[in-house]
This record gives structure tokens, C-alpha cells and sequence, in this order.
């Protein structure tokens, strides 16, 4: 059987490069920001058909959601060929077909899966060919567990995407600029001529707005992303300093920590001290697959000396074994558990936090998943009204972001106690009342 491949697609010159890389030079990773209708699925999914075709392994197309992934590539038809995009597979090579796991196995025993990295679920398979689509909106964690997989079977990746303002995907870019064992590209509308000025200017006099012009066609990272909730004051804190190596832990402080709770790898735990006025942040869990015992265990480990923890209403729900999340942390060690009241407005404690937020400090490395999540925290866009809903999305920076959240309800509350210097940690300010 002769199968030709790319299969009824024909490569415009800016996507050869990337091809050649992959799939003819063995170049091992790779970096494509490509604006908007470039054609990235397309290439890319052509690219994995390629490769899975020629050596016999597990291939995995990462989407920030499984949502997004059957909606763009397993259910998406091309409206101008009239075929589905998945079909870029050809029937000869395809044995059989998962609907639900949107899996394809092909002759040759390979699988392709398209996958969300949302829940984190993505060590199993040993894939040894990965794709990440519309990088900038990726839980980075999903990176670095596939990371080791493929460096110890010698895959390969590639990073696709448009800008999402400076997050862990500029950082990327920008590390791996010069690598000579990277393909790095960075191709704007000027670059590829896939859309002609008129059709840019089409867009305006539809209503887009510049800055979204300049992100989406141009790739330009410096257009932060829309609706962030605290880059703007994070942005504030690393030109100041306040997130650095320089960072540390104060030994003669108590440490407070912060929690939102989720599957073991999406519970958030933020570490944290009053230093004076300055809140220092110092360290940060999350991706960890844990049970409650071993947590325990993992915090007793870093040697911090604690002044309590603070922890969701969630955290007193009954659970399958009769316990509660605070009793078994309880029964494993911790004391001095604080539950923060349900609230019925998760704004006072963002306003909270962004008040606060001037005056925290965060150290590195420990803390920079967490920052990478505070500084994804969005509100909801609704494209097809042009507003921003005053609602934050929930994806997967909404562990780390709620936990840091709490932070502001217990100041709100007056729930935390006093520290090793003797002084009201986090006080609400005394009001004195003098008569006339």
C-alpha cells in the first residue's frame, strides 16, 4: 500500500520550515508563534501524521482543554475543502477510531489522542511525539511532566500558538531564541502573507480593537492579556524586585499557608510570612499527586515552622470515609486549621488581595507556578458581545488563584492569629472612637 503524505494538504512556504524540521532534520523541539488563521492545527496535526506513520508510538495533541481540542480539531470542518481537519489522517493508515477518547489507531499501532491539560492527567501513554496548541493558555505544569517522558525516550515537541501577553510562553520564546537544538519562529501576518493589509483592515472597521489587532495578527507579546486580574500589579512587582532569588525565608517567623483544594494535583497551597509590613511569599505546591498523609508529610519536610493554615468552607465537607479534609489533615499532623466562611462575593477578596498585593514579596524558584497562574487569572471575554464579563474564568489557575484569594477573606476576617514576634499578624486596623 502506497499512502502519500501530507495527505490533501499542501504546505504554504512559511509552514515548510517547521516540516522540514521535524519531520526530515530530527530537530527534537520546537516553537511556531504564528498569528491568528496561519493554519497551525492543519500543519501540525500533519506534522504528527508524518511522524506516527514512519516509527510506531503513542502521539499526543494537547489542547488547554478536552472542549477546546473537539472543538477545533476532532469535530472542526474546514469551510473551504468541506473536510474535516482529523481527516488529514488518510483511511488507509487509520485501523480504527475512539470517538469518546478521540484516539486513532493507526495500521502501524501508533495512536493519536487529542487531550486536555487542564486536569493535569497527562503522564500516561509514554508518548514520544507531543504538540501543544495555543500554548500561552497551558497549565505549564503539563510541561514539565512530559518533559522527563520525552527526554528519556527521545521524543520530540512543539509549542504553537498567538500571544497571551508575557506568561511562561514568552518566557519559552525568549530562552530558547538562540538555541541552536530549537526551531524557534515567531511569523506575523507581514511574514507570511496569509492575510493581506485589506484583510487586517477589514478586521478594524469590524469593530476589533487595536490592541487585539496588534496581539492577534501581529504577535505582539506586549499586549497583556485581556481581563487580567493581578499581572498589572505583578508586572509592578518584578520591575520593583519583589519577585526574585533574593527572596527568603525569615527563619524567626512563623508560616502561614493558604489552601484551595482539588483533585491531590490541583490543590494550591501558598507559604507565607509577615516580615514588618511586607508579606513575604515564599513558597507555593501545586501538580503534586498526593494523598493527604504524604502532603503532610511533604510540608513537615521543608522545615517551615507554622502558624496555622487556611483552608476552604469545602474543607468541612464529609467525605467518602466519614472525614472531612481538615480532619485528616488534623489526624496527620497539622494543628491549628482555619476554615475561611464561604463567601457570597469572591471579589472583596480579589479587591483584598490587590490592595495587599503591593506589599508582597515572592521568592524564586519556589514560587513561580504559582505566579505563572496569578498571572494567567482572567475575567470571561464574550467575543460576541465585545465586553468582559466581571466574572473569572475557571481553568486551571483557579486552584492557585483561589488559594491566594483567601489570603485576602481571613485578613477580611480577622481570622489569623499573632506571630513569633508577638505582634497581630494581618490585623484589621484598631478604630478609636473619641467623643466630642
Amino acid at each position: 500500500m502506497t499512502v502519500t503524505l501530507p495527505h490533501r494538504f499542501e504546505p504554504r512556504p512559511y509552514q515548510r520550515g517547521i516540516m522540514k524540521a521535524i519531520c526530515e532534520d530530527g530537530v527534537k523541539r520546537g516553537i511556531c508563534v504564528w498569528h491568528r488563521r496561519a493554519g497551525k492545527d492543519k500543519t501540525f496535526l500533519n506534522i504528527m501524521a508524518i511522524m506516527a506513520a514512519q516509527k510506531m508510538g503513542n502521539y499526543a495533541y494537547f489542547f488547554p482543554t478536552a472542549v477546546l481540542g473537539r472543538k477545533a480539531m476532532w469535530d472542526n470542518i474546514d469551510a473551504n475543502s468541506g473536510m474535516k481537519v482529523i481527516d488529514h489522517l488518510p483511511p488507509e493508515l487509520v485501523a480504527k477510531t475512539n470517538e469518546q477518547q478521540m484516539k486513532i489507531t493507526l495500521v502501524n499501532g501508533s495512536t493519536i489522542q487529542i487531550l486536555g491539560t487542564d486536569t493535569l492527567d497527562v503522564v500516561g501513554g509514554n508518548p514520544i511525539g507531543v504538540i501543544f496548541s495555543e500554548s500561552a493558555q497551558h497549565n505549564p505544569l503539563a510541561w514539565d511532566y512530559i518533559r522527563p517522558i520525552l527526554r528519556e525516550n527521545g521524543g520530540w515537541c512543539i509549542f504553537n500558538g498567538t500571544p497571551r501577553g508575557k506568561n511562561w510562553f514568552y518566557d519559552l520564546l525568549e530562552t530558547n531564541r538562540e538555541n541552536p537544538d530549537w526551531h524557534v519562529e515567531r511569523l506575523s501576518v507581514e511574514d507570511t502573507g496569509a492575510l493581506s493589509a485589506d484583510d487586517v483592515q477589514e478586521e478594524r472597521r469590524s469593530g476589533m480593537r487595536e490592541e487585539m489587532i496588534r496581539q492577534e495578527y501581529y504577535c505582539d507579546f506586549s499586549i497583556g492579556l485581556i481581563g487580567a486580574i493581578y499581572a498589572d500589579l505583578l508586572d509592578e512587582a518584578r520591575a520593583d524586585n519583589r519577585i526574585s532569588k533574593d527572596v527568603v525565608w525569615e527563619r524567626g517567623s512563623l508560616v502561614w499557608t493558604a489552601w484551595d483544594l482539588g483533585a491531590p494535583e490541583n490543590t494550591a497551597v501558598w507559604y507565607f510570612q509577615e516580615i514588618g509590613g511586607e508579606i513575604r511569599v515564599i513558597d507555593h505546591d501545586s501538580g503534586l499527586q498526593l494523598g493527604t498523609a504524604q502532603r503532610v508529610a511533604h510540608m513537615i519536610a521543608k522545615g517551615y515552622s507554622y502558624a496555622g493554615h487556611l483552608l476552604p468552607h469545602d474543607a468541612e465537607a464529609t467525605q467518602k470515609n466519614s472525614l472531612s479534609f481538615k480532619q485528616e489533615l488534623q489526624n496527620a499532623g497539622l494543628a491549628n486549621i482555619k476554615v475561611v466562611p464561604r463567601t457570597q462575593n469572591i471579589w472583596h477578596g480579589i479587591s483584598r488581595m490587590r490592595e495587599v498585593l503591593p506589599r508582597c514579596r515572592f521568592a524564586l524558584p519556589q514560587c513561580a507556578a504559582g505566579i505563572n497562574a496569578l498571572e494567567w487569572y482572567h475575567r470571561r471575554e464574550d467575543k460576541a458581545k465585545g465586553y468582559i464579563a466581571n466574572e473569572p474564568v475557571h481553568d486551571w489557575s483557579s486552584h492557585t488563584a483561589d488559594a491566594f484569594r483567601y489570603i485576602g477573606e481571613a485578613m477580611l476576617q480577622g481570622m489569623v492569629g499573632r506571630n513569633s514576634l508577638g505582634h497581630q499578624f494581618f490585623a484589621p486596623p484598631t478604630v478609636k472612637k473619641y467623643s466630642a
